[in-house]
Parts: structure tokens; C-alpha cells; sequence
């Protein structure tokens, strides 16, 4: 049963599909082999990276990743700075923990693969797991997709082979599919949509705001006190994450960019503006640091630039947008005079709703719809959330999440060098406070909107379907190819 708060998990940066994904699916590669006995047989294993995979997946980790899962690690739990040495660490004999119980000769230029000329129509995110014994035969082959924010569908060894430019033929891609088949609610749900306006039409029948509604819905499977721990664990690493960001000792990011890391000096000079505008001295630039938007800016690109170097994050509902949801859940805990833990568990239980609809809906991956479905969906879940904790109704709520999505509609994904680095750092922060101002335009307003949440979700999925191949994920066109120098 999908629960809306799968759109919050912990993982690790830089990419939600091509490093967590891809990670998850190698490990399930490997657990199948161990729980089908054929560990035993297997004395070497192949990785196939296709699409957008392959042609980002240096900068984003991709390999790394792949290698990490087949050792049996997990995005949640894998040791950060294994993961980011892992190429130098099994090129030092030539091997490789297979599921963490058997080592098998590994040589990367022969076993890791980037087709940049073939991707899977099923979608750009396609990956080939091969066990071969020591005689060389197959033992065991398996295909995945990263289909966006770490989620992962198993296909076919067959599945149908295109062009890296082509069009899908009609009916072969997910994007054609019924989505209700992976993303419905279970049988015992009290309350299940499909929709914004279903949801929207649920809370006044029953007279509950949308949060009470998606709990109710999360506690019918599952205890309260699981539920609420899920909650309490996605807050705490939100927070470590932008503690972490703000203290880095680290001066610029991974990668060949040398992108600087600007949020520690960013924390030190905005956490030292109040004592220098008390003691009479204020710069004339100290007017920009007084707005609690240079605070969100900060909040949003300490968690973008920890994911962009590899760190601990809570995709949300992707990693390229994992700041924007911490940035304005930290504004609501900073800013906001009343803000309680319950009003964390309000917000992202109102998020995870409005995230569930792009998923279901349309798409949250960037290689499928572009930025919009990364960054686009975060915004409009954050505007969401923050509505909820400042006593919008569901209409408001649904106006704030509409105006969030709306004006990012068309955000290409264009990340210079394949890395999560630029544009999508300063993206994060630019949305985060264009989540804020949608709210405050929602709440100036009685939650009456001509153009609805669903409206806008689905002209973002078809904003995607005609957007060209290479502003999506690719870096085969606007910033990554016309930006030299950085």
C-alpha cells in the first residue's frame, strides 16, 4: 500500500534517481541472488546504465551507487564516505562484496557500462544487472528503472530497446500507464482520493482538515506511534542536514565545478547581524540579511549543497529539491510565534497528500517532465504545508500548493556537468521563498481559484511529454551546454 509519506525518505545525495534509485535497485539485484542461491555461482556482475543514467551518471554518483547497493548497502543507512570512495576502494584488488557476503573479481572499465546511444522506452531511467558464473554464462538478469524521488519498478530483461533521442512508441512508456496501479491505497484506508478535488471534497464532508484526513488514512494500516515516529525521524535528519550544511568545514563541493559552499559563511555573517545592528554599525548592504527570506535562502542551500556533496538527506520529494520543504519547514520553526511539534506532523502530513497527487498524477522525476516535476513539486508541497500550519482551509491550501506549481511550470533540468550543483542549489532556495509568497497570497484570500491543483498537475505532465529530450536530465542542452566556465 502506498502511504503518502514515502514521499519523504532518508537517503543519501546527490540524485533521488540516479543515486538513490539506482542504489536500491542494485541492491535488490543483489538480495535476489543471495535468496535464490545463485551467490554461490556468480563470479562476476554487470552494471547497464541507460538514458538519462548514462549520460548524467558520472556527476551524479550513478556508478557509485550502483557498486554501493551491490555490496548489500541501502540509501538510508550506507556509509557516506564509502560510497564516495568506492571506485578507488575495489580498483585496489580488483573486487567487489558482493551483498556484503561474497567477494567476486570487479574491474569498473569492464563492469560498469554507460550506453549513451540506446535508453529503454519504459523510461530514461533504465539500468541491466547481469550475474555471470566463472565460465562466463549468464546466471541471473534483471531490469530496473529509477522512475523518480528514490522510487524504483522492476521491468523486463526485453523490454523495449530506443533510440537515446527517439520518441517512445505510443503505450510503451510508464508515462502511458495508469499510475493507480503503483501509487493506490489499500483496501483498509478510510479515506482514499485520487485527486485534489476528491481530497478537497473528502475534508468538508467529513468536516477535517486535510492532515487529520491523510492521518487517519496512515493510521489505519499502521500504529500512531509508528506513524509519528516516521514523522519525528524525516524532521530530525531535515534539521541535521541544515546543521550540517551551515557548519561544513568542507569549501567547495565534489565534482571538477569547485562550486564554493556558501552556507557556512552565509550562517556566520546572518547569525551575527542582530549584534551588529545593535551596536549601531549596519552596513548598508545589512538591510538584505534583516529579511527572514535571506534565512530561507540559507536553510535551503545548506540541505542542496550537503545532498550535492554526498551527505545525509530526506528526499522531498527528490534529492535535486531537497531543500525547498526543510527551508520552509525551518522558516515555520523559526518564524512563525506558535510553531509546535504538532505543527511539523500537520505539514508534512499535508506535503506527502499534494506529493502523492504529482506522483500519481504525473511525475516527480526530472529525466521524465524536467525540473518542474522535481523542484515544481516541492514548491507546491511546501506552499502546501506551510497554508496548513498557518490555519488555511483546504481550499487555501490547494490555492497556496496551485500557485507553487504553476509558476515553475516548464523548469527545464539542465544541470551543468551532470552534477546536482547548478542550477538546482540557488533553484531550491529561489522556490523555497516562492513557496512562502504563495502562501501569503493564498491566505490573503478565501481559497476561491479559477485554475485547480489537478489542472495545473496535468498540464505539468504534458508540459513534460512535449518537452525535448535534452532538457531533461541530459545535459545536452540550455545551461549544462552554453555555460564554459564556473
Amino acid at each position: 500500500m502506498f502511504s503518502v509519506l514515502d514521499m519523504f525518505t532518508i537517503g543519501v545525495g546527490p540524485s533521488s534517481s540516479h543515486t538513490v534509485g539506482p542504489m536500491a535497485a542494485a541492491h535488490a539485484f543483489a538480495a535476489s541472488l543471495q535468496q535464490d542461491q545463485l551467490i554461490d555461482r556468480t563470479n562476476r556482475v554487470k552494471v547497464t546504465l541507460y538514458g538519462s543514467l548514462a549520460l548524467t551518471g558520472m556527476g551524479h554518483g550513478t556508478d557509485r551507487a550502483a557498486m554501493a547497493g551491490l555490496e548489500g548497502n541501502m540509501p538510508a543507512t550506507v556509509d557516506t564516505q564509502h560510497m564516495l570512495h568506492i571506485r578507488e576502494t575495489c580498483a585496489l584488488d580488483n573486487t567487489l562484496n558482493l551483498a556484503g557476503v561474497k567477494r567476486i573479481h570487479f574491474e569498473y572499465d569492464r563492469d560498469v557500462a554507460f550506453e549513451l546511444w540506446k535508453r529503454m522506452a519504459a523510461h530514461p531511467n533504465g539500468m541491466r544487472f547481469q550475474a555471470f558464473d566463472s565460465a562466463g554464462s549468464l546466471v541471473n538478469e534483471q531490469v530496473w528503472y529509477s522512475i523518480g524521488g528514490g522510487f524504483i519498478r522492476q521491468g523486463t530483461p526485453d523490454d523495449l530497446m530506443i533510440g537515446i533521442h527517439d520518441k517512445p512508441p505510443a503505450g510503451t512508456a510508464f508515462a502511458d500507464e495508469d499510475e493507480s496501479s503503483s501509487t493506490d491505497f489499500g483496501p483498509e484506508t478510510p479515506y482514499p482520493f485520487s485527486s485534489c478535488a476528491e481530497l478537497v471534497a473528502l475534508c468538508k464532508e467529513h468536516h477535517m482538515s486535510i492532515a487529520e484526513l491523510v492521518w487517519a488514512n496512515e493510521t489505519a494500516s499502521r500504529s500512531a506511534i509508528q506513524v509519528r515516529s516516521t514523522i519525528d525521524k524525516v524532521w530530525r535528519v531535515m534539521r541535521e542536514c541544515v546543521t550540517n550544511g551551515c557548519t561544513s568545514n568542507e569549501t567547495t563541493l565534489p565534482g571538477g565545478l569547485d562550486v564554493p559552499r556558501r552556507a557556512p559563511k552565509m550562517y556566520q555573517r546572518l547569525s551575527s547581524n542582530s549584534d551588529l545592528l545593535r551596536r549601531d554599525r549596519r552596513r548598508k548592504d545589512a538591510v538584505l540579511e534583516s529579511s527572514d527570506a535571506a534565512w530561507v535562502d540559507l536553510f535551503a542551500l545548506a540541505v542542496s549543497e550537503e545532498n550535492a556533496g554526498g551527505g545525509r538527506i530526506v528526499t522531498a520529494p527528490t534529492n535535486g529539491s531537497a531543500g525547498i520543504i526543510p527551508a520552509v519547514l525551518h522558516y515555520y520553526w523559526h518564524f512563525v510565534d506558535d510553531a509546535n511539534e504538532q505543527g511539523i506532523v500537520t505539514f508534512l502530513l499535508t506535503a506527502g497528500a499534494i506529493g502523492y497527487l504529482f506522483k500519481r498524477n504525473a511525475s516527480i522525476s526530472g529525466a521524465e517532465v524536467g525540473c518542474q516535476g522535481e523542484v515544481g513539486s516541492a514548491c507546491s508541497m511546501a506552499a502546501a504545508g506551510l497554508a496548513a500550519v498557518m490555519g488555511g482551509t483546504p481550499e487555501q491550501v490547494e490555492n497556496a500548493a496551485e500557485i507553487g506549481i504553476e509558476h515553475n511550470l516548464g523548469l527545464t533540468c539542465d544541470p551543468v556537468g551532470g552534477l546536482v550543483q547548478i542550477p538546482c542549489i540557488e533553484r531550491n532556495a529561489m522556490a523555497a521563498n516562492t513557496a512562502i509568497n504563495a502562501v501569503r497570497m493564498a491566505m490573503l484570500g478565501d481559497g476561491s481559484h479559477i485554475v485547480t491543483l489537478d489542472q495545473a498537475i496535468a498540464t505539468m505532465k504534458q508540459t513534460g511529454e512535449d518537452m525535448m529530450a535534452k532538457y531533461k536530465e541530459t545535459s545536452k542542452g540550455g545551461l549544462a551546454v552554453n555555460v564554459v566556465e564556473c
